[in-house]
């Protein structure tokens, strides 16, 4: 695991400055503190650090074929690189190391530019192919990886994190409202866009490729989830879903350095641990707790799956001071404001598991994949909502609009009955209604009434869906990667630590994606497949417990506790940055209205305050 960034020239042969390259490298010590390494060829120079996980004493970067004709930089892990280096080998490809990282190089020079179709893996790369002079930057289906980049001025610079990006030019670039705009509504920034106005994020499965003086993106994983036409049994579904889950967890323990898994109290991390245990015992799990006077601790939960599972547990204790403390600093490694409160929990759990291990996995996945929110029960069940006589529809929404607080059934109620369905589910997603966001900006360039553009691309990708499959596509392609992958990633790696996520392999998405809804929600009951795998291994007290979001209700304690202090402090402070972009007026009454109790707005109060804070901390880091 590790961190890559490259510039080339687009369009002339003007060598690249090495000092850039060197010094956007520098900006991602924290991702790879092992080694690092650079390239230089005329217009591309691409650059490295690394993180030693497979092949330690082989696997140095940039690395070449035998007749250094293809180079590459590469982050992530390959899991099947031992199938496919055997498939190379009997191809008459002879490898040099015993690294995944090869498979890659000697992959490109066997298929091209359809390799990454072979990969199961998480990755962001970026291949040279010295002959034709190309260049091609990559990033794996899921988005598990990141890529991002911008062009300008003749060049392409782009890294695994923002700073190698913002490294290459030394310029600050402007703030992009359109971005903040989204950002308040989904809490977080969807791609292509990023919070910076020219830094875009690559989309998960899709490439760059630089070659004859243009750069064009074009999307290489192009799996189009179609249902099953013989939709499985019950039984056999379960199955199925077993032995994908076990081979995934197989591969994804593939490593020459200790592992170990990051375990809430819930069935997902629950049902990884006993994967684990048929691939050895006494896992080292970690999980974070909160003192004593939380009823939604995970830890006592989490304590008995370890002990039931024979796990070793080790426990990391959080307060408020240190949640406050660690805002600034954490907001500082994700590089963007992200406003789920499972940040500070995933950063210092993080931190404490690598004192022990270098890669840790996560039970990240199959809410999405499965149905496990509650909004899940509102898209599956809307359908019976939009058939209701209109009339009836629009009384029952009046009084419920005059319900006092209870503001996520009121945009329930609000978002199930549009018809349009991408703006349907865009409202399903949002915290707050559009026209909320738009009316505290200061002026009009902030104001977005309209989709966000990558995902009007999805639409033919759901046609052959159900509501609820459609609405999970957007989850895989936007809020997983963008969001919950993104935080994942840059929080562990702030810690040099590798996290992987079994549930996402390829083969688990694909065929979850294949299956209707009544494999996800049954009954009102939501993961309804996921759990008959859970039942196969679990004891019967870790099955029947509630869902719980990881921290969420005592993270959003401590902020409402905050919101008569320090943190309001930061919203009522006319000299806050944040103002320049937004009004102070509206952002008052949101306070009042939360304080008085007439609404509850913690989540877009928490939104407001992580952009101030990344401001302040974006404006003094540089």
């Amino acid at each position: 695991m590790c961190g890559i960034c490259g510039q080339v020239k687009i369009a002339s042969d003007e060598p690249v400055d090495q000092h850039t390259i060197r010094r956007m490298a520098q900006t991602i010590f924290h991702r790879g503190p092992d080694d690092d390494g650079y390239f230089f060829d005329g217009s591309v120079g691409l650059g490295f650090r690394r993180l030693s996980i497979i092949d330690l004493s082989g696997g140095h970067q940039p690395m070449a074929d035998a007749d250094k004709s293809i180079w590459i930089v590469f982050n992530g892990e390959i899991y099947n690189y031992k199938e496919l280096r055997a498939e190379l080998e009997a191809k008459g490809h002879q490898f040099q190391t015993s690294s995944d990282t090869e498979v890659i190089i000697y992959g490109y020079k066997q298929w091209g530019l359809d390799v990454f179709n072979h990969l199961n893996g998480m990755f962001g790369v970026a291949i040279w192919d010295v002959k034709k002079r190309r260049l091609v930057v990559s990033r794996d289906a899921m988005g598990i990886k990141l890529i991002y980049y911008k062009i300008a001025d003749g060049k392409l610079n782009f890294g695994s994190e923002i700073r190698p990006v913002l490294a290459a030019d030394e310029c600050r670039p402007q703030v992009d409202p359109t971005a903040v705009n989204l950002f308040l509504r989904f809490r977080y920034t969807p791609s292509p866009l990023t919070i910076f106005q020219g830094v875009r994020k690559l989309a998960p499965g899709a490439m760059l490729v630089v070659d004859n003086g243009k750069c064009r993106e074009e999307r290489w994983y192009n799996f189009r989830p179609e249902p099953f036409t013989q939709m499985p049994s019950d039984a056999e579904a379960t199955e199925q879903l077993h032995q994908l889950y076990r081979g995934a967890v197989k591969r994804h323990l593939l490593a020459d350095v200790p592992v170990g898994i990051l375990l809430s109290g819930g069935l997902d991390s629950g049902l990884l641990l006993a994967l684990m245990n048929e691939h050895g015992r006494d896992w080292p799990a970690y999980t974070i707790g909160y003192g004593k006077n939380f009823a939604d601790d995970e830890l006592v939960d989490a304590a008995e799956s370890a002990s039931l599972l024979g796990a070793r547990h080790n426990q990391v204790m959080l307060d408020q001071d240190s949640f406050e403390k660690s805002l600034p600093n954490i907001v500082r490694f994700l590089e963007e404001p992200v406003a789920s409160s499972s940040i500070v929990p995933m950063y210092f759990v993080c931190q404490r598991a690598r004192q022990d291990v270098k890669v840790a996995l996560i039970g990240q996945g199959p809410d999405e994949l499965f149905g496990g929110y509650k909004r899940h029960l509102g898209v599956h069940y809307g359908g019976h909502w939009r058939g209701l006589p209109k009339g009836l529809r629009s009384l029952t929404a009046s009084l419920v609009a005059k319900l006092p607080r209870n503001e996520t059934l009121k945009r329930g109620v609000h978002s199930l009955g549009i018809a349009d369905r991408l703006e349907r589910y865009q409202n399903v997603f949002s915290l707050v209604p559009g026209e909320t966001v738009d009316g505290l900006f200061r002026d009009a360039s902030g104001q977005t009434s309209g989709l966000v553009d990558y995902w009007q691309s999805l639409l033919p990708q759901m046609e052959k869906l159900d509501e609820l499959g459609g609405f999970s596509l957007l989850e895989i392609r936007s809020s997983l990667p963008d969001e919950l992958l993104m935080y994942a990633d840059k929080l562990s790696m702030a810690h040099s630590l590798e996290a992987r996520v079994p549930y996402l392999d390829r083969t688990v998405v694909e065929y979850a994606q294949q299956l209707d809804a009544s494999f996800k929600v049954r009954r009102g009951e939501r993961k309804w497949l996921h759990r008959r795998v859970c039942q196969k291994f679990l004891p019967p007290q870790i099955l029947k417990r509630k869902k719980r979001g990881f921290a969420v209700n005592v993270v959003d304690d401590w902020f409402n506790h905050s919101a008569t202090g320090k943190i309001s402090e930061l919203l009522l402070d006319g000299n806050s940055l944040m103002y320049s972009v937004l009004k102070p007026a509206p952002v008052k009454k949101l306070l009042d209205d939360h304080q008085s109790q007439r609404q509850d707005n913690h989540k877009l109060l928490f939104s407001l305050v992580m952009f101030e804070q990344w401001l302040r901390g974006s404006q003094s880091h540089h």
